[in-house]
């Protein structure tokens, strides 16, 4: 059964991979179709997420505790929009107003927390070694902090200077990562394509 899915699953990397290279009409129909499973079963896998984060979260409001109260307001949060997202759609305006209230909050959060977790590690990259380019990457964080900081008084003359040339900075760490991403995608998809790694098998 394991060599039966290791097989399967790579003829089918290979025939969406070489249907990208060679878009012949056999090949992208069969191409597509492939995508199309992928997409369903990642929805499935979406709904058995679904279906075990309101397992555990009944099994916590069943057994009472100092979370059953956080669990129950997450599944009646879970099921009120869920329910309303079926029922109006996700371009409603109370809908999107709702996923904006949650969203907006945390990604201010994790930036928050990005922040400090910049300073942070550049501090320590200074006690460990001191050189040229740990100074510039604690100056740099610093005043992107400094200039992307509200201010009381409104903009402060000189912020969308300063901003600009930081973003060329920022930029560059950006592209950094999304190239890293990239080569860390494709470097996984190698090896599952290849047999190296099989997750699809048990391993």
């Amino acid at each position: 059964m394991r060599l039966f899915a290791t097989v399967l699953a790579i003829a089918s990397g290979l025939i969406v991979l070489i249907g990208y290279f060679y878009p012949v009409e056999p090949l992208l129909q069969l191409r597509l179709l492939l995508t199309d499973w992928a997409i369903i079963l990642a929805g499935m896998a979406v709904l058995i997420g679904l279906y075990n984060l309101v397992a555990v979260h009944m099994e916590k409001v069943r057994s009472g505790g100092a979370n059953a109260a956080y669990a129950g307001v997450l599944l009646l949060s879970l099921i009120l929009t869920f329910g309303y997202g079926l029922l109006f759609g996700p371009q409603d305006v109370l809908m999107r107003a709702a996923v904006d209230a949650i969203v907006v909050p945390v990604e201010a959060s994790l930036m928050a927390i990005l922040a400090v977790t910049l300073i942070y590690a550049s501090i320590r990259l200074l006690r460990r070694r001191v050189d040229v380019l740990s100074i510039v990457f604690l100056v740099v964080a610093v005043l992107f902090l400094v200039a992307m900081m509200p201010t009381p008084a409104g903009p402060v003359p000189g912020d969308q200077a300063l901003a600009g040339l930081l973003n060329t900075f920022s930029g560059g760490g950006a592209r950094g990562l999304l190239i890293g991403i990239a080569l860390g995608s494709l470097l996984t998809g190698l090896r599952v394509l290849f047999g190296v790694d099989r997750p699809y098998g048990g391993h």
